[in-house]
This record gives C-alpha cells, structure tokens and sequence, in this order.
C-alpha cells in the first residue's frame, strides 16, 4: 500500500510517497481505508525535524487526522463500510495516518458526520479535539465570558463555534483584518486585531491559540490555556488566582463523537482551503508553509 514518509528531516523534499506493507491491526483496532487526511503544523515541524527527539524513529509515517472507511471492525461495534474520523498521536504511536489503510485503537475512532464530505470531515479530528478539550480544561459555561487569542485560525475558529454551541460569550483577537468577518459571522461579540481592544481583567477565561500572552485580560480566580507549545509556558499568574495551562491534545474517540454531532446539528462548519491528491503532497506542504489560509489544506488518497 501507498504511505508518505521522511526518511530525514528537511524541505518538503524530503516528503515521498512510497510502498509499504499494510498494516496489522490488533485485537481492539479498527482497519479503516483513509480516503481524507489534511496538514497540521506538528506534521510541518516533524518534516523539517523542529520536535527533535520525539520524533519516532525513521523512516516515518506522518499524519494525525484520519477520514474514511472501515475495513474491520474487530470487536468495536463498527461494520466494514462505515464512515469514521480518527485521531492518531503519531508523535507518540508513530501511527500515521497518511496511508492507504490504517489500523488505530477503537477508543480513537468515532463515526463521521453525514452533513458534510469526508474530506470536509478530515479537517476535524487534530484542531477540533484541541478546541474541544481546552475549552473543557478552561470549564467555561454558558454566560461566561470567553477570549479566544488567534480565533480565526484552524484550532481558534473550532474552538469559536464550539463555544457558542455551550452558550459562552466570546471576544475574538484575530491576526488581520480579513479575520475580522469570520469570526464575527461565527458569534464573536468584540472582534479586534488589536490587543490594546481588550478589557483588562474582564474575561473569565482565556483561550491562546499561538502565544499572545494577554494576561492582562484574564480575571482574578479565572483560567488561562494556551496551546503555543513552541511559545513556553504561561508566565505564572497564581498571585492573581489564575490557573494556567499549556494544553497538549490526546486520542478521544468520545470528543469526536461530540464534534459529528456539533456538525450534523449545523453548530459546527469545517474550513477547507484547498484540496491536494497525495502524489502532490510537496506542493501541498509549500501551499501550507505560505500560511493566508482560510481553512485547511486536505489530502486525497
């Protein structure tokens, strides 16, 4: 079967797409034939070898996001041909997903919402259970009042809409001013390219999606997450109460379900930029490296 791997680290390049055999799935896996993948920033820094010693071993398979179709279900209660997302931790498996077919742990895999396509639906599973799950650390709850730092982007703009869906009230800080329209059409109240806009002190939590440490705008007794592993950590605001956290994603085939259902109900739109077929994954890489997206960058198998 078909996989794109690095051998070593570098330009897109070093990218290739190659044969390898097709994998083995254990007793709680489920075998799924991947029709859709798309490109997150760990896959760009694993290529060019910025996450240095945890990388897996090379030769590797990259890719976390995962759409397509079952093959075996095991004991998982999934029958050959259904739909389904999955997330794989490849940094932490080496279980790409960028395969012809992949074999992932059950507890990974949730069916695929019926409201949109497949490679729709790929956008998913990395930034959606990154949103999800650092807006359930930050426990915000309807009439909260939410900041999300980088809303526009591929975790922010999740974590905008997905909020929304939980009744928080959220104010956007967005990059540039062709953000500013997205996230307002997506429910943000204050929207702002400028961090001087904020409310000192008036957010009862605060989502940063790349390293804008405003702290000043978190409460006293609030929460302040951040997700910009490469930034370091959040400086220490205990003095003030406030809890702080660099949140790292995990497998969770229950937060998927909980995405497909925010799909399927309209709550939730996936963003595709633009489509590549897996023979032009190097020009795929250079379209992401040039950043201006408004969506993602898919993969077609």
């Amino acid at each position: 079967m078909r996989a794109i791997q690095i051998d070593r680290f570098g330009t897109p390049d070093v990218l290739r797409l190659v044969e390898v055999p097709e994998p083995e799935p254990g007793s709680e896996d489920v075998l799924i034939r991947t029709i859709a993948s798309s490109i997150n920033p760990v896959d760009d820094k694993t290529r060019e070898g910025a996450i240095g010693d945890g990388t897996p071993p090379l030769p590797t398979t990259l890719g976390w996001d995962l759409a397509g179709i079952v093959v075996e279900g095991g004991g998982s209660g999934l029958r050959a041909g259904d739909r389904v997302i999955a997330m794989s931790h490849q940094l932490g498996s080496a279980r790409g997903t960028w395969a012809d077919l992949v074999a992932l742990p059950a507890r990974s895999v949730a069916a695929a919402p019926g409201a949109v396509s497949l490679n729709e639906a790929a956008t998913l599973p990395l930034p959606g259970l990154t949103a999800s799950q650092t807006l359930d650390w930050l426990a915000v709850s309807a009439g909260e009042r939410l900041l999300i730092a980088g809303a526009a982007g591929a975790v922010g703009g999740l974590a905008l809409q997905i909020a929304r869906a939980r009744g928080v009230k959220v104010d956007a800080l967005v990059s540039r001013e062709a953000q500013v329209g997205f996230a307002q059409e997506h429910g943000a109240d204050l929207v702002t390219t400028d961090k001087s806009a904020l409310e000192d002190r008036g957010y009862d939590a605060v989502f940063d999606t790349f390293g804008a440490f405003v702290t000043g705008a978190v409460a006293d007794g609030g929460r302040y997450a951040s997700i910009a592993t490469q930034a370091g950590p959040v400086p220490d605001l205990s003095a003030r109460g406030v809890r702080t956290t660099v949140n790292q994603v995990r497998e969770d085939g229950a937060g998927l379900n909980e995405l497909t259902r925010l799909v399927d109900q309209g709550a939730l739109r996936p963003r595709v930029h633009s489509a590549f077929g897996i023979h032009e994954i190097q020009a795929a890489h250079e379209r992401f490296r040039r950043g201006g997206l408004a969506g993602k960058i898919t993969l077609a198998f």
